[in-house]
């Protein structure tokens, strides 16, 4: 027999109070009104969603399911997929769910404020650019209408099969859940830390060095989060078989028996780890520091207490965060070389998990199965797929000429357009714009704005796989957990920092495209929020992945995914950089691969009894010792040229005195770039504002060149 759970309290969402007039139901909409069932307790009864004002709530009494456990529910918000339904043509929404959360343990409706009577004045659309209140979320409803709509090829929207070739089978892309102990091995393998766990990885003695250096570079916490999974794999090994010797996780991080002196990097980053906050107000990144240190250092600052996980009350307000001045320069994304940002992204991998290991936000990544995608076409095809045969067409293409185009397009048209991305347009020309576009045939001038700006949603929505990733997609939406919006932004420039090449480019497109036309919204009427909660839906929405969501999950992800969506438009000056405590470590990487190096060049010169060249670096020792760099600058009639250092020369002026004297180059100021090479760095273009007195203490013996940054 079975036991009757107690009963309970719930939330029921009992009616929608309008202040504007309401549409004709047509679609999901008409749909959803002629199935409405009597209010019932606890379940959430979303209506028209085209109309302005807000939802009612009331208390319910004996929940069918029994009490709501708050962290269970923030845990299958987390692990579930995010994406939203997609509604079967000429179908009704799915039934309520019987079962609903007390309004404190629903991030979404807590960031609510209060139910208020039908009778109170509306609020004012986009006068906040800080908070996201209740008229601002009313458009990202919508917008999931919308979208609905265009799933059934309904009126104002695009038909899928419009995006799609003819007659080619739709197939959906599920979850794999996880075995035991695959979460850490993954992890492990991507960390490029395999060899911590399977003896039968043939000897590699370069790979074994590598892993050495690797981790020597680590801080404390980054170390925790490489502990913590290889002895849960450990645990999970030992349990699955017996037969084979695992590695102990003491051996893995015992000192090495030679010690030598702390490097100036080591030091620094000790130092600064002890005095945290002593140099930086709240407004200030320190990107000189670990986030995950800094991130300990808040934890044991505020344990006991309250720390609010859902900032998103009316009065919470977005700071004007800023990069503590580094006079050694900024590293943009896309200035280092592609073998320093291999480890670039194992650090970060490691450094973002620790972040989240010290907020105890255990992270579940999904992986992708593989999918049956088209292989050609505009939409629905791969990313990767896209830029391939774009690249084909227009050599070093970065982000998909469709959507330059798109983006383009409505530029021309004005960006003071009321209503621009967030009014659907009448998109059908699909077919068209995909047998047209590559011939220049398409006819944009009959291209209305509204309807491009839905073309270039439709391009998202449709994406096979989600412009976040299927692996990270949920790890965006876990940022809004971290306790304040700083750690937020920390993490977010990591998840940056691990998306795919492809991926990144295409999102800083979007996120650059959606700050111009919120910089015209005195006309255009689309504020940060309106902009966020609009796209929301869109990013975090597609194709390939159709995983059933309830309304009360889909309810309770709504101010999470535009919170995130606001926070990479906000701040995305700061996200596509990459820290320099990051570039610390891979500095200290490359230093020790030097000296193994130079030792094992050493012993081959004293074995076949040669004399060496002489370094290419010696020059620069010699100019350095008197205070002066030699900058060679191929493209130049001077290729070469002796800069005397001094505190305040940047990299700005060094570029500004071979100008100056040779105004004939062809290559334009802004395409030329010092580079750093050699030394503790493979390659890096400098910031402009780079002092070269600082920088070169940091790196002796270095090269300075100038030429042209590829594009």
């Amino acid at each position: 027999m079975s036991r009757q759970p107690p009963e309970s309290q719930g939330v029921v969402l009992t009616g929608y109070h309008s202040n504007a007039e309401t549409l004709p139901k047509s679609g999901l909409a008409a749909c959803t009104a002629a199935q409405e069932p009597e209010s019932t307790p606890g379940s959430f009864f979303l209506l028209d969603s085209r109309r302005t004002g807000q939802y009612s709530v009331q208390q319910g009494q004996n929940t069918q399911h029994g009490p709501t456990n708050p962290v269970n529910i923030a845990k299958a918000t987390s692990i579930n997929p995010p994406s939203l339904p997609n509604p079967v043509p000429n179908t009704c929404p799915r039934p309520q769910p019987s079962s609903s959360p007390h309004l404190g343990s629903n991030p979404s409706l807590a960031s609510h404020p209060s139910p208020r009577p039908a009778s109170q004045p509306s609020y004012q659309r986009y006068n906040s650019q800080d908070s996201l209140d209740e008229l601002a979320m009313d458009d990202y409803w919508k917008e999931v209408e919308n979208i609905s709509r265009s799933g059934e090829g309904g009126e104002g929207g695009v038909g899928r099969g419009e995006g799609c070739i003819e007659g080619e089978a739709q197939e959906e892309e599920q979850q794999k859940i996880p075995e035991e102990g695959e979460q850490e091995e993954a992890w492990l393998t991507e960390a490029g830390l395999a060899r911590l766990f399977d003896d039968s990885l043939g000897a590699d003695h370069d790979q074994e060095e590598d892993n050495a250096v690797f981790l020597s570079t680590l801080t404390r916490t980054q170390v925790a989060a490489v502990e913590r999974r290889v002895t849960s794999l450990q645990q999970t090994l030992l349990r699955r078989r017996n037969r084979q010797h695992v590695p102990d996780v003491r051996d893995i991080f015992r000192p090495s028996e030679k010690v030598e002196g702390p490097s100036k990097l080591t030091e620094g980053l000790e130092n600064s780890v002890k005095d945290v906050n002593s140099t930086e107000t709240e407004t200030e990144l320190n990107v000189e520091v670990s986030f995950s240190e800094q991130a300990l250092n808040y934890r044991d600052h505020h344990q006991g207490k309250a720390i609010s996980t859902f900032p998103h009350s009316p009065d919470d307000k977005l700071p004007n965060f800023r990069l503590l001045r580094d006079k050694t320069g900024q590293t943009r994304i896309g200035d280092l070389s592609l073998l320093d940002m291999k480890k670039v992204r194992r650090l970060v991998l490691v450094e973002m998990t620790a972040l989240f290991d010290t907020a105890g936000i255990d992270l579940k990544a999904d992986k992708a199965v593989k999918v049956k995608a088209k292989e050609s076409g505009l939409f629905g095809v791969p990313l990767a797929t896209l830029l391939d045969q774009d690249q084909r067409r227009a050599h070093g293409t970065k982000v998909p000429l469709i959507l330059q185009k798109l983006i383009s397009h409505i530029e021309q048209e004005g960006l003071d357009t009321e209503g621009l991305l967030r009014i659907p347009g009448a998109a059908t020309r699909v077919k068209e714009l995909e047998s047209c576009f590559y011939d220049n045939l398409f006819s944009w001038q009959q291209l209305k704005q509204h309807d491009a700006a839905s073309l270039l949603k439709l391009f998202i929505r449709e994406l096979p796989f989600p412009l976040l990733t299927v692996e990270y997609l949920n790890t965006f939406i876990a940022v809004n957990k971290l306790p304040t919006k700083k750690q937020q932004l920390q993490a977010l420039n990591l998840l940056i920092l691990l998306l795919p090449e492809a991926n990144r480019d295409t999102l800083k497109a979007l996120v650059e495209f959606f700050q111009r036309v919120i910089d015209h919204q005195k006309r255009n009427k689309m504020t940060l929020n309106n902009v966020s909660v609009v796209m929301a839906p869109n990013i975090f929405v597609f194709k390939g992945f159709r995983s059933k969501v309830t309304e009360q999950q889909e309810f309770s992800m709504a101010t999470r995914t535009a919170n995130i969506v606001r926070l990479l438009i906000r701040y995305q000056s700061l996200l596509w950089t990459i820290p320099k405590f990051i570039l610390n470590q891979v500095r200290q990487q490359n230093t020790e691969s030097q000296r193994k190096q130079n030792r094992e060049r050493a012993v081959r010169k004293l074995l076949k009894k040669i004399t060496t060249d002489k370094p290419v670096d010696k020059p620069v020792c010699e100019d350095s010792s008197q205070g002066f760099i030699r900058v060679q600058a191929p493209q130049f009639r001077k290729v070469s040229m002796a800069v005397q250092l001094t505190e305040e020369l940047q990299a700005a002026d060094v570029l500004t005195r071979f100008i100056n004297q040779d105004s004939s180059v062809p290559v334009k100021r802004e395409e030329l770039c010092l580079y750093e090479i050699g030394g503790n760095i493979k390659e890096r273009c400098l910031d402009e504002e780079t002092y070269m007195k600082d920088l070169l203490q940091l790196n002796p013996t270095a090269e300075w060149v100038i030429k042209a940054i590829p594009r």
